[in-house]
């Protein structure tokens, strides 16, 4: 397999790690490959965090990048950005991909963690899903809560067509946009526990906006896990660790994980 050297600390929506290499996927076989060499699969980085010393990383190359109208569905590569998923489905006058102005990412890191927002999620739009070369309908999945359940490389998805974009909900979604911090970001940093929200137990123990060094939870959300700067891999590792802590003792509650640590 073809490699390259990504720097996480600029490709990263985090802006955290170092230069490391990174195996590139451009056929079903190097899929196989990558998985019975146990790599890790990243996107585009926007839920991860990557360690110094992270090994054996893979990627989809750019052939994966794709996007084609087959007639009663749209089939959507797995490199393919959220941003330009969005921009077709507005332009073609398609519902359910809303949602994702407000998501980046690219195809294949959304469906492996079933993305979504509110009460909308990437499940709602998914016919099919290619995994390790072979289309498998999306009910042989679980696709639960931040969680597909599937097993393997993501090649492809395939998207029902629905006529009928829907200009309130993308207000909305902006709206929803304004609330997130402008600092380098991973999103969410924990699941929200059933019945409750994980933003809300982190404010409740004092860590909104707590620090350590650059590694920080917003101001503005608290489950955001922002870069202040020059946070390091080991800052936002021991401010996550300290929170689970912090919750558990005050509450009860494991809280969940939903940025990818990579060790």
């Amino acid at each position: 397999m073809q490699t390259k050297i990504i720097n996480f600390a600029q490709y990263s929506s985090l802006k955290i790690g170092t230069p490391l290499e990174v195996a590139l996927i451009q056929t079903p076989q190097d899929a196989l490959f990558a998985l019975s060499q146990n790599m890790r699969i990243i996107g585009k980085a926007n839920n991860l965090l990557v360690s110094p010393a992270t090994k054996k990383l893979a990627m989809l190359d750019k052939n994966f990048a794709y996007l084609k109208d087959c007639g009663n569905y749209i089939e959507i590569g797995g490199a393919y950005s959220s941003g330009r998923i969005f921009s077709y489905f507005k332009s073609h006058n398609l519902a359910g991909a809303e949602f994702l102005q407000a998501l980046p990412g690219s195809l294949g890191g959304l469906v492996k963690m079933n993305a979504g927002m509110k009460s909308y999620e990437i499940k709602q739009l998914l016919q099919a899903v290619n995994v390790n070369g072979e289309w498998q309908d999306v009910s042989h999945f679980p696709m639960n809560y931040r969680d597909s359940g599937i097993e393997g490389v993501i090649l492809a998805a395939r998207f029902y067509k629905r006529k009928g974009f829907n200009d309130t909900l993308q207000a909305d979604f902006i709206a929803l946009r304004k609330n997130h911090p402008k600092e380098p970001s991973c999103g969410s940093c924990f699941k929200n526990p059933k019945g409750d929200f994980a933003g809300r137990l982190l404010e409740s123990v004092g860590l909104k906006g707590y620090c350590i060094n650059d590694a920080a939870f917003s101001e503005k959300h608290a489950n955001f896990l922002i870069n202040k700067g020059k946070a390091t891999f080991e800052d936002a590792l021991s401010l996550i660790t300290l929170a689970k802590k912090r919750v558990f003792e005050v509450s009860g509650i494991d809280l969940e994980c939903e940025v990818q640590i990579l060790q």
